[in-house]
């Protein structure tokens, strides 16, 4: 379907994410299971909500005002000038000319699955250890 970046909370770590929050204003990713909701027009343009599915490791989600959308942080011209991806507030972000197709294809009740070698999500998680 899609290989492209996915840039991450701007708190969760530079290169690489390894720090990872469900709470307000923390601007950090949160892992997990996702479904998918419908689509709207934001600050940030054509944009997908998302429902996280994991109690205290996603759930506040809506809270948080995480969601799908583009940025012009995603893309190989910045990654050539800055050396790396932009970060979001704790939004998984996608390259703008991607946006719209990535999520025309995944709104109204797909699961995304944000993931990460962490061993605390990997042992908390109730979908996973189920």
């Amino acid at each position: 379907l899609f290989n492209t970046y996915v840039a991450h909370g701007q708190n969760t770590g530079q290169e690489y994410a390894n720090r990872f929050s469900n709470k307000p204003e923390s601007f950090q990713s949160s892992l997990g299971f996702y479904i998918t909701t419908s689509t709207y027009m934001g600050k940030n343009g054509f944009s997908l909500q998302l429902d996280g599915m994991e109690n205290g490791i996603n759930d506040l989600a809506n809270e948080r005002a995480i969601v799908m959308h583009g940025a012009p942080y995603v893309s190989e011209s910045y990654i050539k000038t800055k050396g790396y991806i932009g970060r979001s507030h704790g939004c998984p972000a996608v390259p703008q000319q991607l946006n719209k197709p990535i999520i025309e294809k995944i709104k109204n009740g797909s699961c995304l699955f944000i993931y990460s070698n962490d061993k605390g999500y990997l042992k908390r998680s109730k979908i996973l250890n189920t």
